[in-house]
């Protein structure tokens, strides 16, 4: 399934490469794409485990960005 991310005032290219690729790493996670100038991420997961998915794209995020916000939509 496609879920949909918005990266709050995510604005380091840098940070957004590191983010996809530890994104593309978490368990479940098929792919991952974010675009730094809509600041949004669209992953390929699996649907059983959005959950867990979700918390740990919030942990990744926060490592690099801590002060940029993951809005689920």
């Amino acid at each position: 399934m496609k879920k949909n991310y918005k990266l709050e005032d995510l604005d380091c290219p840098n940070c957004t490469a590191k983010i996809e690729n530890d994104v593309v790493k978490i368990a479940g996670v098929e792919s991952a794409a974010v675009n730094l100038l809509s600041q949004k991420m669209v992953i390929e997961c699996d649907e059983s485990k959005v959950a867990e998915i979700t918390k740990a794209i919030k942990k990744i995020v926060k490592k690099y960005e801590p002060d940029v916000e993951v809005l689920e939509l």
